[in-house]
């Protein structure tokens, strides 16, 4: 995250390798460890909200590097960084990781693919909101600092568009998927009251923003507007996620 202020000081004029090092290496630690803790407990590690914040990062970063793989495209780890920076701080709250059996929100099977879903999902917006963040520092500077815009590396706005598109479209397709193995999940106490829970209102809610979002970009009406679409939405996920998944009898019954 520190180097990446360094880029964004210098107007994203070099086509500097070593942000997506930086994150390539802490894939691979994130990666072992997340590997390490699934043996360790015999089964998908996305059980409890540290988990899933930490499945959610891992899935962003992922996403990044095989983007990244193209040069103009680089630049995205510099706008992502404080974002995966602010979710691994918060990620390591003694609260969210409670012990295990006492909260088994997540478990084997349909449960732990319908889980990891969601959250490949919620990567993918991630990553969409960061390229909208690029969309708009790209706009802004071609609005008011055109040279800068001229001598940035940073790609063509028309092309940050359509990128920010096609992830929110692959992320609605997750999202939409993992929704549809709800009918499979184990039974829950008190399912009559099962879709007035909290964290069901909330997800078809975000469904229908993000479908929301991408008619009014298949029907031409992009630029400025859905880009922050883009990036609110996923700040309003960041932001409330959290209290749902807390406030849900669902997922702690």
């Amino acid at each position: 995250m520190f180097y990446s202020v360094f880029l964004w000081r210098k107007g994203f004029r070099e086509d500097n390798r070593t942000n997506y090092f930086l994150l390539l290496f802490a894939f691979i630690f994130h990666t072992l460890a997340m590997t390490e803790r699934g043996f360790s407990l015999q089964r998908c590690p996305v059980n409890n909200l540290y988990e899933a914040t930490l499945f959610i990062a891992w899935t962003i970063v992922a996403a990044y590097l095989v983007l990244g793989a193209w040069s103009r495209l680089r630049f995205l780890g510099a706008f992502a960084s404080p974002i995966l920076f602010v979710m691994g701080v918060f990620a390591l709250m003694p609260a969210l990781d409670a012990p295990h059996g006492l909260q088994p929100a997540f478990i084997n099977g349909w449960s732990s693919l319908h889980a990891a879903l969601i959250f490949l999902s919620f990567g993918a917006f991630g990553l969409g909101s960061v390229a909208a963040l690029m969309y708009l520092t790209q706009e802004h500077d071609l609005k008011f600092h055109k040279l800068r815009a001229i001598l940035s590396l940073l790609p063509p706005i028309q092309r940050l568009e359509r990128v920010v598109s096609g992830l929110l479209t692959v992320g609605l397709v997750l999202f939409t998927a993992g929704l549809s193995l709800y009918p499979l999940l184990p039974p829950q106490k008190n399912s009559a009251y099962v879709l007035s829970d909290s964290v069901i209102i909330w997800s078809g809610f975000v469904w229908l923003l993000y479908l929301a979002l991408l008619i009014m970009r298949w029907r031409g009406q992009g630029g400025r507007r859905f880009a922050w679409g883009a990036l609110g939405s996923f700040a309003f996920i960041l932001l409330t996620f959290w209290g749902v998944m807390l406030l849900s009898a669902l997922h702690n019954s």
